[in-house]
């Protein structure tokens, strides 16, 4: 099962440390080691949150998350990413910002470091939107139910999660411009380009959840009413109109949404990587690898029904998600070593793990009790 699970995963790796290898020698080769660990402990949140979706794919889509899912991810984000945001932000072309990457590494850090405020702010909204909508959704098991409980409550005011994220979004913009002004407004106009990349990271949660929600609900509908479809095409003499369609729709957009997750989860690692090095090449070898880990990881929960044992995994990893979309918008100011954002999201994780635990020995004691 793991061999199955992970063997691309374990495949990848050799080819891309025998890559770092011949292209940067041993150093290299412990430069792309380090990155791949990093990816890890920064996605593992990553993971059990799109196991959670994903568990709601067929197998034919779960192998498309693995396949064409790991060539956007590992081709896009981790290699495609990068040069993007310098090609936009320093108004070059795509070419000559591979040729920047590869011959000028220190400017091309500092244009990479220059978007990171735009590249917080879109990241950051769209992972706050995916915490505040799972806080503020009503649900029968409920990790910490203190702060969930009323939470749930608030939740039943209509479009709550956004009214509270777009108030983050202009408080954070708004500290950017006066932390800019007091520094003599260097950075003003950067105050407006993150309120517009929040509105914009909000947006896409929005279209992409959104779609994905609606055809999630009439995939419920059409396998609700299937059923009787069936019935009334039997007596007509009829063939049953078949859902796999509207399957298809519905997964092709939670797979979408997974994609964009799986983007906006990237963030962190990608601008943390330029800490290790300034190279693209083995950036992309390492943040690549770490990637396929962690889709591979996410198929194995899903498949070992880890989320179903270990019920409070989903919460931890969502809390996950709110302080990392906490942390993107802090950093547009202000600078957070990328250790601390991985042990957040482990400890977390951790912690809702040994709840999880905690829970299954308490009722499995309380049901050896009521047997005796």
């Amino acid at each position: 099962m793991v061999l199955k699970t992970f063997g691309w995963s374990f495949a990848v790796t050799a080819l891309g440390l025998v890559a770092a290898v011949l292209y940067g020698g041993w150093t290299g080769f412990g430069i792309v080691a380090i990155l791949t660990i990093l990816e890890i402990s920064l996605s593992f949140d990553n993971a059990v949150v799109n196991a959670g979706i994903l568990k709601k794919m067929n197998a034919f889509w779960q192998k498309i998350f693995l396949t064409v899912g790991v060539l956007i991810a590992v081709f896009g984000m981790r290699l495609v990413f990068p040069v993007a945001i310098v090609a936009i932000s320093a108004k070059i072309g795509p070419i000559e910002a591979v040729k920047l990457a590869m011959t000028e590494k220190e400017h091309y850090q500092q244009l990479v470091t220059d978007a990171h405020p735009s590249i917080a702010a879109f990241g950051g909204m769209f992972l706050l939107m995916i915490f505040l909508d799972f806080i503020f959704e009503d649900r029968d098991i409920q990790w910490l139910a203190w702060l969930e409980r009323p939470l749930a409550k608030l939740g039943k005011i209509d479009m709550l999660s956004a009214c509270i994220a777009l108030i983050v979004l202009v408080v954070t913009s708004m500290t950017f411009a006066t932390q800019a002004h007091q520094h003599g407004g260097a950075h003003v106009d950067k105050a407006q380009t993150v309120l517009i990349s929040g509105v914009l990271g909000l947006i896409t949660y929005m279209i992409v959840g959104g779609l994905s929600g609606y055809f999630e609900n009439k995939l419920e509908e059409e396998e609700e009413a299937e059923h009787e479809a069936e019935e009334e095409a039997k007596k007509s003499g009829k063939s049953p109109v078949s859902a796999v369609a509207m399957a298809g729709k519905a997964a092709f957009f939670m797979f979408l949404y997974l994609e964009v997750l799986d983007a906006s989860f990237s963030f962190d690692g990608v601008i943390g990587a330029f800490a290790i090095t300034n190279d693209i090449v083995l950036m992309a070898l390492g943040l690549g690898i770490g990637a396929m880990y962690v889709r591979s990881l996410t198929v194995y929960l899903v498949r070992q029904g880890t989320l179903d044992d270990y019920v409070y995994l989903e919460h931890g990893a969502h809390y996950a998600i709110g302080a990392l979309a906490v942390i993107l918008l802090v950093t547009i100011q202000y600078q957070i070593h990328e250790v601390i954002t991985g042990l957040v999201g482990v400890v977390l994780i951790a912690w809702s793990f040994w709840s999880s635990v905690r829970r299954n020995k308490r009722l499995e004691l309380e049901g050896s009790t009521a047997e005796a």
